[in-house]
């Protein structure tokens, strides 16, 4: 029997997939695994017993990745599963930009007890005039799921479409309208866009991408959408464009009081992936890489450890192995188990950065003894029996 622990509410369409060998329980200490969305997570103790943390949702600012890794604690995320949900409102924000909705809607507002306005309508209507957006050029950064997803939709709409990613996955290439220009050089997508938004991870290499050198390069009246992390952008310099003219509008996902309520601004509540359908997509993505990971130590979707998949073991035993990813590991292991007599059937070891993850199946259950000999070896952090 598995224990889970939910640190937020986590859709019940998720948890639902959970089978009759998990328990839920309002203990943390007692978790095998813990399901998070926003829960911040950085100062808080890990259990001892503590296996896996699953992020109902993509970003993982709020969990202390590095630490877990150094505890064998696999850290997954659901990348993919909202991002219709983001894509969508990717796309009305720049309609909302492109056509100034909001000041118009605003204006109605504010004159609602106007007995003629409908007449005063006609005359107040191209102070909102704006422009379509077909034959417009748009700029992607970050051709992930995300990116991917509205830059397709965006050629359906008949826009130009450039799109900037060093490293786009092969799966990501796949499914990436071949009409969208792949360019090498962000700078292309600077000079040459109408319209640009943003789909890259908050990391320190992309933090404040947006800088003033990037907004100088823009094109006048640039229309910019983020809705990946504010601070991929650094907003002082955004709200010096719009005053300059330079950056007709910029729409953000993030709340905060550089950006609210600015002239020139939309910012919306963080509403991207906050649709019904998104949480039950990130449930249900959490809790199936959870399960397939304590059942059977394959890892899927993790920030902090590399993608390993043996399948179901259909051996006497599995044993997982964290450790540093350094030379001479795997010998050590096979050392641990040749000398007691048991023959491994299976091997896989996978590396992500300075960790590693080894697994492997064998003949005969491991003894007590063979796991605290393979816990002995310097550089490893964690020996888990699967089975």
């Amino acid at each position: 029997m598995f224990k889970y622990h939910c640190l937020n509410p986590i859709s019940s369409v998720g948890i639902e997939k959970f089978s009759a060998n998990y328990e839920k329980t309002e203990n943390v200490e007692e978790a095998d695994g813990i399901l998070v969305r926003s829960a911040a997570m950085h100062d808080m103790e890990m259990p001892q017993n503590l296996l896996a943390i699953a992020r109902a949702g993509a970003g993982v600012n709020n969990i202390p990745v590095d630490k877990c890794a150094e505890k064998g604690i696999v850290v997954f995320n659901t990348p993919g599963a909202n991002a219709n949900g983001v894509k969508e409102l990717v796309i009305a924000a720049m309609f909302l930009a492109s056509r100034d909705v909001v000041g118009g809607i605003e204006w109605v507002a504010a004159n609602k007890d106007d007995e003629n306005i409908a007449k005063d309508a006609e005359k107040a209507k191209k102070n909102f005039a704006g422009t379509e957006i077909q034959d417009k050029k748009l700029g992607i950064i970050g051709l992930g799921a995300i990116g991917v997803k509205v830059a397709n939709v965006a050629k359906h709409l008949g826009m130009e479409v450039y799109g900037y990613d060093p490293y786009v996955s092969v799966d990501a290439a796949w499914n990436l309208s071949r009409d969208v220009k792949h360019v090498l050089n962000v700078d292309e997508i600077y000079e040459n866009c109408d319209i640009i938004t943003i789909h890259v991870p908050l990391m320190d290499s992309t933090k404040g991408m947006i800088n003033k050198d990037a907004v100088d390069k823009m094109k006048d009246g640039v229309i910019l959408l983020n809705f990946a992390r504010d601070l991929l952008v650094d907003e002082k310099v955004v709200l010096d464009g719009i005053k300059a003219g330079k950056i007709r509008k910029y729409v953000s996902d993030f709340p905060n009081p550089t950006t609210a309520g600015q002239e020139g601004c939309i910012v919306i509540p963080h509403l991207g992936a906050s649709t019904e359908e998104s949480e039950d997509n990130c449930a249900k993505m959490a809790v199936k890489q959870m399960m397939d990971y304590l059942e059977n130590g394959n890892i899927i979707n993790s920030v902090n450890y590399p993608k390993c998949d043996m399948g179901v073991c259909t051996q006497a035993g599995r044993v997982a192995i964290f450790h540093k990813n350094v030379a001479n590991m795997i010998t050590k292991f096979s050392a641990c188990f040749g000398d007691n007599g048991i023959n491994i059937t299976d091997m896989t070891n996978k590396s992500k950065g300075e960790v590693a993850y080894t697994m492997l199946d064998i003949e005969t259950p491991a003894s007590e003894e063979i796991i605290k000999k393979l816990e002995s070896i310097e550089g490893v952090f964690r020996v888990r029996v699967i089975k």
